[in-house]
């Protein structure tokens, strides 16, 4: 008599590229609804990256910014990427389902995409500009 185990289907790996560079509840929001999904993998985006395409220096740098994303309830692995995700980087890295926010619902992959609304009046960019305007 043969006795089979029953295998467990494991679970799928979810992107969200982030870059983070003033953590809000934005992106938290995020990073709950997708680690219902599977094993949520963050893809930050360096500071040269940030440097080179958002021209900001980072008020967190990469190592800080992983650290406090680390601690976030849900969330799997942090990666490094670059600012523009590829379909190169996702195969590298076996992502199954890439989540992100509706500013970049134009982006085709050949991965199966879930976007959600993004969280109406907060961005890093919003609070950049807010921060300055209360130094004033």
């Amino acid at each position: 008599m043969k006795i089979y185990k029953k295998l467990k289907k494991s679970k799928k790996n979810i992107l969200i590229d982030m870059s983070c560079s003033l953590i809000h509840h934005g992106h938290i929001r995020l990073i709950k609804k997708a680690s219902k999904y599977g094993n949520l993998i963050i893809a930050l985006t360096s500071d040269k990256e940030l440097k080179i395409n958002k021209k900001i220096n980072p008020e967190l740098n990469y190592k800080q910014r992983k650290e406090i994303l680390k601690e976030i309830k849900g969330v799997f692995k942090i990666i490094p990427s670059k600012y523009e995700l590829t379909q190169k980087f996702l195969d590298m890295n076996n992502i199954d389902i890439i989540v992100q926010g509706s500013d970049y619902r134009k982006r085709k992959f050949k991965n199966k995409t879930i976007t959600f609304s993004r969280t109406r009046n907060i961005s890093s960019t919003i609070l950049r500009k807010l921060a300055v305007k209360n130094i004033n």
